[in-house]
């Protein structure tokens, strides 16, 4: 299990930053915990899913 910080999320799914925190913040891409700063980390596998679904329901 990978964890990807908020920078490595956006990268990888092509968004802002602020984006990849505001979908945290709404519960529609679940965080794993924090990091130091406070700011959520992500599970990489969780991240795929959510590409994924995105991508069905007319992308990102």
């Amino acid at each position: 299990m990978a964890i990807l910080n908020v920078a490595q999320v956006a990268a990888f799914l092509g968004i802002q930053e602020i984006r990849v925190e505001r979908l945290a913040r709404e519960n529609l891409l679940v965080a794993h915990g924090k990091d130091e700063q406070g700011k959520p980390v992500f599970d990489e596998e969780d991240v795929k899913r959510y590409k994924i679904l995105a991508e069905r329901l007319g992308g990102l």
